[in-house]
Protein backbone atom coordinates (compact mmCIF):
# COMPACT_ATOMS: atom_id res chain seq x y z
CA UNK A 1 0.00 0.00 0.00
CA UNK A 2 0.89 3.77 -0.60
CA UNK A 3 -0.32 6.47 0.94
CA UNK A 4 -1.48 8.90 -1.68
CA UNK A 5 -2.75 13.00 -1.77
CA UNK A 6 -5.46 13.33 -3.86
CA UNK A 7 -7.37 16.48 -4.97
CA UNK A 8 -11.26 16.86 -5.12
CA UNK A 9 -12.17 19.53 -7.02
CA UNK A 10 -16.10 20.93 -6.68
CA UNK A 11 -18.30 23.79 -6.33
CA UNK A 12 -20.49 24.81 -3.74
CA UNK A 13 -23.60 26.05 -5.27
CA UNK A 14 -25.53 27.01 -1.77
CA UNK A 15 -25.59 26.70 1.90
CA UNK A 16 -21.93 26.81 2.96
CA UNK A 17 -21.47 29.13 5.10
CA UNK A 18 -18.22 29.35 7.22
CA UNK A 19 -19.81 26.99 10.00
CA UNK A 20 -20.61 24.40 7.33
CA UNK A 21 -17.46 24.20 5.90
CA UNK A 22 -15.84 23.69 9.70
CA UNK A 23 -18.10 20.95 9.65
CA UNK A 24 -17.12 19.44 6.70
CA UNK A 25 -13.07 20.17 7.59
CA UNK A 26 -13.99 18.21 10.81
CA UNK A 27 -15.29 15.29 9.25
CA UNK A 28 -12.45 15.05 6.31
CA UNK A 29 -9.84 15.55 9.40
CA UNK A 30 -9.21 11.74 9.44
CA UNK A 31 -7.50 11.82 5.91
CA UNK A 32 -5.37 15.12 6.50
CA UNK A 33 -2.92 15.68 4.18
CA UNK A 34 -0.74 17.40 7.12
CA UNK A 35 -0.36 13.78 8.80
CA UNK A 36 1.99 13.03 5.69
CA UNK A 37 5.71 14.59 4.88
CA UNK A 38 4.68 16.15 1.53
CA UNK A 39 1.32 17.45 3.81
CA UNK A 40 3.73 18.92 6.02
CA UNK A 41 6.56 20.15 4.05
CA UNK A 42 3.67 21.77 0.97
CA UNK A 43 1.40 23.05 3.91
CA UNK A 44 -1.75 21.33 1.81
CA UNK A 45 -5.08 22.49 3.68
CA UNK A 46 -7.54 19.81 3.82
CA UNK A 47 -9.84 22.76 2.44
CA UNK A 48 -9.41 25.54 0.14
CA UNK A 49 -12.37 27.56 -1.05
CA UNK A 50 -11.84 30.67 -3.83
CA UNK A 51 -14.20 33.26 -3.90
CA UNK A 52 -16.40 32.08 -6.84
CA UNK A 53 -17.26 29.31 -4.46
CA UNK A 54 -15.04 26.41 -6.18
CA UNK A 55 -13.33 23.98 -3.87
CA UNK A 56 -10.74 21.52 -3.80
CA UNK A 57 -10.65 18.68 -1.06
CA UNK A 58 -6.82 17.75 -0.41
CA UNK A 59 -7.01 14.02 1.50
CA UNK A 60 -4.79 11.08 2.01
CA UNK A 61 -5.69 7.80 1.07
CA UNK A 62 -4.14 4.06 1.19
CA UNK A 63 -4.21 2.54 -1.77
CA UNK A 64 -2.57 -0.09 -4.22
CA UNK A 65 -2.78 2.02 -7.38
CA UNK A 66 -3.40 5.94 -8.55
CA UNK A 67 -7.01 5.38 -9.38
CA UNK A 68 -7.56 3.33 -6.10
CA UNK A 69 -6.57 6.23 -4.60
CA UNK A 70 -8.57 8.73 -6.35
CA UNK A 71 -11.72 6.20 -6.29
CA UNK A 72 -11.40 6.37 -2.49
CA UNK A 73 -10.38 10.55 -1.90
CA UNK A 74 -13.77 10.82 -4.01
CA UNK A 75 -15.82 8.39 -1.73
CA UNK A 76 -14.39 10.23 0.87
CA UNK A 77 -15.29 13.63 -0.03
CA UNK A 78 -19.03 12.66 -0.87
CA UNK A 79 -19.68 11.14 2.39
CA UNK A 80 -18.53 14.30 4.27
CA UNK A 81 -20.62 16.36 2.04
CA UNK A 82 -23.50 13.98 2.69
CA UNK A 83 -22.66 13.61 6.60
CA UNK A 84 -22.71 18.17 6.97
CA UNK A 85 -25.69 18.17 4.36
CA UNK A 86 -23.83 19.33 1.18
CA UNK A 87 -24.24 16.37 -0.91
CA UNK A 88 -26.71 17.93 -3.16
CA UNK A 89 -25.21 21.51 -3.58
CA UNK A 90 -21.68 20.32 -3.67
CA UNK A 91 -20.79 18.46 -6.95
CA UNK A 92 -17.29 17.63 -7.72
CA UNK A 93 -14.62 17.05 -10.27
CA UNK A 94 -12.72 14.46 -11.33
CA UNK A 95 -10.28 13.43 -8.18
CA UNK A 96 -6.54 13.58 -9.26
CA UNK A 97 -3.41 12.37 -7.51
CA UNK A 98 -1.76 15.52 -5.80
CA UNK A 99 1.24 13.53 -4.44
CA UNK A 100 2.20 10.59 -3.58
CA UNK A 101 4.39 9.93 0.47
CA UNK A 102 7.46 8.14 -0.63
CA UNK A 103 8.42 7.92 3.90
CA UNK A 104 8.29 5.20 5.97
Amino acid sequence: MTTYVISVPGTFTGGAGPEVRDELVRALRPADPHRTDLGTQEDIDILTVHDDDTFTVRLTVEADSGPEAEEKARRLTESALTAVGLDATAPLGPAVVTGIDTTG
